[in-house]
């Protein structure tokens, strides 16, 4: 076996993984997988929005990956590589899905990702504040599966994955100039689709009811002078 050829983008540690997966390494491949399965379901659920489906498609991608190493070619990190593969078979997928559609809209990396965290409750057992938090993310998520195709798949890659634009350029052959404009796009389309549905969950966003509420109320009739 000729050895792997290095060019700049991949590092190492990227080396040394795919001669281990070349050479049947299993310690190698679960490697790689362990690194990739996150972003590789995030991109793959971000252009067919259904989890089963993202999961055959992170499935596929590996098993094209693995039986097709020899065509890494280093132009680009191993995980840019990876990722490309599974944004094709989604596409793919999403094609047959939807005959009609046209690649030119789809092209691979229109959406940039980022992560959205949410403040943790300092109290465990606060169920309130837990359920509020389980609403909002879910708005979020309903918000982001609702970003047109091409807008949706670079905010994920770009803001929930925290990739560069440079990096999200290469990944969906773009150019930068083109990944910031659908980025913002994207965002203002989340924003506004976040404020129409926040409504009926604001309340539980800042939850002050329950216990809180009640512990509260006896407190100041306590303070008021009424028995309590």
């Amino acid at each position: 076996m000729e050895p792997l050829s290095l060019p700049q983008p991949i590092t190492s540690q990227d080396a040394l993984l795919v001669r281990g997966a070349m050479d049947r390494n299993e310690a190698a491949i679960r490697a790689i997988m362990q690194q990739n399965n996150r972003r590789l379901f995030r991109v793959a659920r971000g252009i067919l929005r259904n989890d089963a489906e993202a999961e055959d498609v992170v499935q596929e991608t590996y098993v094209r990956a693995f039986t097709h190493l020899e065509s890494f070619r280093g132009d680009s990190s191993f995980a840019t590589w990876l990722m490309r593969i599974a944004m094709n078979e989604a596409l793919g997928r999403l094609r047959r899905q939807r005959p009609q559609i046209e690649i030119s809209d789809l092209k691979p990396g229109a959406l940039e990702a980022q992560i959205i965290r949410f403040p943790q409750s300092s109290n465990l057992s606060d169920p309130e504040r837990s359920m509020a938090q389980r609403e909002i993310q879910k708005v979020v998520e309903q918000a982001v599966d609702q970003l047109p195709e091409a807008f949706r798949i670079v905010f994920i890659t770009r803001v929930i994955e925290g990739m560069s634009v440079e990096e999200t350029a290469d990944l969906l052959q773009l150019k930068p100039e083109t990944v910031k404009t659908r980025l913002h796009r994207a965002r203002t389309l989340l924003r506004n689709n976040v404020e129409k549905q926040i409504g009926p969950v604001v309340m539980d966003a800042f939850p002050f009811a329950g216990r809180r509420c009640e512990r509260l109320t006896q407190a100041v009739l306590q303070r008021l002078g009424f028995p309590v």
